[in-house]
C-alpha cells in the first residue's frame, strides 16, 4: 500500500496530539530481506550475577544463531535498578570491566551497545539481533 493510499486505521496518534503513519509489518517492507525478529532476555539481582548470567546467554544465543559475525548487541542498563544495586552494597568495578574483557574474547564484530535508561525495569536487558 503506497503513502498516498492509507487507511485511517494506518495511522497512530502520539501522546502530543499529533499523527504519524503506523510503523509497517514486515511484509509491507520493500527491503527484501526478512530478518528475524531480535532475541531478548532481561536480567535482575546482584550486578555481577547478572553479568555472568548475560555472558552465559550470550555464550548460547551465539552458538544458536551460527557464529559471532552474525550479532549485533545492546544491552539496556536501568538507573534506578543500578542505583539500588549499588546502594545494596554491589560494585560496578571491577566486574564490569571484567566482563567487557572476556566480551572482547568472544571475537565479536564490535562491543555492544550500552544504553542507560532512566526507567524502571529489571536492571539489564540483552537484546541480540541477528541475521540468517
Amino acid at each position: 500500500m503506497s503513502a498516498s493510499r492509507r487507511s485511517p486505521n494506518d495511522y497512530l496518534r502520539a501522546s502530543d496530539g499529533s499523527v504519524m503513519p503506523a510503523p509497517r509489518s514486515r511484509s509491507e517492507t520493500k527491503s527484501g530481506r526478512d530478518l528475524p525478529e531480535p532475541l531478548v532476555w532481561t536480567f535482575d539481582g546482584p550486578f555481577e550475577r547478572c553479568l555472568a548470567d548475560l555472558e552465559d546467554t550470550l555464550r548460547r544465543a551465539i552458538v544458536m544463531v551460527g557464529g559471532v559475525s552474525r550479532v549485533a548487541l545492546l544491552i539496556d542498563l536501568s538507573l534506578p535498578a543500578l542505583q539500588r544495586r549499588v546502594a545494596a552494597g554491589d560494585a560496578l568495578q571491577p566486574g564490569w570491566g571484567r566482563f567487557q574483557e572476556r566480551l572482547a574474547g568472544y571475537g565479536l564484530p564490535s562491543l555492544p551497545r550500552v544504553r542507560p535508561l532512566r526507567s524502571e525495569g529489571p536492571l539489564a536487558t540483552l537484546v541480540i539481533a541477528y541475521r540468517n
